[in-house]
């Protein structure tokens, strides 16, 4: 993990003042995510993979007048390691967090293994979000009135877990790999809520298609590139728009322990890629690729 951008003070914001961590927060819905909630008065930590975009994020908020509302705090997110530095530095740092929005992701147009051995989509995509949630649970549960918001594709049932290779190693397409992930988190949501939602609740959120940044197609062929971005001019959500629900949960978290909405609209809970068994089934497999994995040392509750 690169050095941090803005060292955070780690005391208590006022009142009425709330952490919020955001990942992703460098480029398109996170990066207006970051800026939005400092613009409120929250102290916001953005966590991204690129030091050059989080330096200009830190000016722009310097310019902006809040430089002192935002930290940047660069990690690779798609290894076990750099999601367990993010942890140790969050719960060193702050007595308690209000909200954690889990917006990273990127599309690898070939398959790709992360320093771990595991497909990158997966990785990132997926198995960052399982880590992060579980391993800043506390630091949530600290807060006033938390709440964890994963922003991916709940209420899309196209897509499949891919049980028997969960690593893509025989079936590896872009599309693929991003719609198991976007049901591993849709299952990710059911099980965070069932374990911690009470206390913590958990927001799977589908944005739709959005003129968002350029890190979930950097790897992309630049005529494909183009072409999405053209048609983004059309047909794509203004990011404003995309990320105003956000604000709503973070401003007033549910009441319940798990809220699934899909571009404004409620998503119902007894929806097949919301299926409890299936929760608790993919639960079990990541437990058992993790303790598998030699650098995952810190355990579910974010302790060692």
């Amino acid at each position: 993990m690169a050095d941090q951008q803005r060292k955070d003070t780690g005391t208590d914001a006022g009142p009425g003042v709330g952490t919020v961590i955001v990942t992703g927060g460098t480029d398109g819905m996170g990066r207006a995510l970051v800026l939005g909630r400092a613009a409120r008065g929250d102290r916001v930590l953005a966590v991204g993979s690129n030091p050059a975009k989080g330096e200009r994020l830190i000016a722009e908020a310097e310019d902006s007048g809040l430089g002192d509302r935002i930290g940047f705090l660069a990690a690779d997110l798609s290894t076990i390691a750099g999601n367990q530095e993010v942890i140790e530095h969050v719960t060193a740092e702050y007595k308690s967090i209000d909200a954690l929005v889990l917006a990273a992701n990127r599309q690898f147009p070939e398959r790709t293994e992360t320093s771990d051995g595991l497909e990158s989509t997966f990785a990132l995509y997926y198995l960052s979000r399982y880590l992060l949630g579980h391993g800043l649970r506390s630091a949530l549960a600290a807060g006033s009135n938390p709440v964890i918001v994963n922003i991916a594709g709940v209420g899309l049932t196209s897509g499949r877990i891919h049980w028997d290779d969960l690593q893509l190693q025989n079936r590896y397409r872009t599309i693929t790999a991003q719609l198991q992930a976007g049901r591993a988190n849709d299952l990710l949501g059911v099980a965070m809520a069932e374990r911690f939602g009470r206390r913590v609740p958990y927001v799977l959120y589908h944005p739709g298609f959005t003129r968002s940044g350029d890190s979930a197609m950097e790897r992309m062929n630049p005529l494909t590139r183009a072409l999405i971005k053209t048609i983004a001019r059309v047909a794509a959500r203004p990011v404003e728009k995309a990320i105003a629900p956000v604000h709503e949960f973070i401003d007033s978290p549910p009441a319940v322990p798990l809220t699934a909405v899909d571009r404004g609209k409620p998503v119902s809970l007894d929806l097949e890629t919301l299926s409890p068994s299936a929760a608790r089934r993919l639960a079990d497999a990541t437990t058992e690729l993790l303790a598998d994995q030699p650098t995952h040392a810190t355990r579910q509750d974010g302790s060692r």
